[in-house]
């Protein structure tokens, strides 16, 4: 009997821990809303404005598009960005690649999730 409360409490902890770990997907709609209003002024996702274009970032190796010129520190950054890393990138920019041209934070971790979820459906 203990075996079987034991296998059944395990079972129920790895369930939670699954859980608890499983990446949340962010909303496209708000994280649209979110770009226009918090990314817009710099980017757009088809044309460079003051930042470079950002359709199709999800997936792209850091600072390779022709179209821009990007700082030395996210040229040579080694980075190809996916939920991870843009996470982190919109978190403290500073703190994923020092030196780069961009200061910016979203600190809320929802905001970033859904401005991330709509760049990921920009580069489909």
């Amino acid at each position: 009997m203990r075996l079987l409360a034991a296998a059944l409490l395990l079972s129920t902890v790895l369930v939670l821990a699954a859980t608890i770990a499983a990446p949340q997907t962010g909303d496209e709609a708000k994280g649209k809303e979110l770009f226009q209003r918090r990314c817009g002024g710099c980017h757009a996702t088809d044309q460079v404005k003051e930042g470079p274009r950002l359709r199709g970032v999800y997936g792209r190796r850091a600072g390779t598009t022709t179209d821009f010129q990007y700082s030395v520190a996210l040229k040579t950054a080694q980075l190809t960005w996916n939920d991870a890393l843009l996470d982190k990138w919109l978190t403290d920019t500073e703190s994923l690649v020092p030196d780069n041209d961009m200061t910016f934070r979203v600190p809320n971790p929802s905001e970033r999730r859904d401005i991330i979820a709509f760049l990921k459906s920009m580069s489909q």
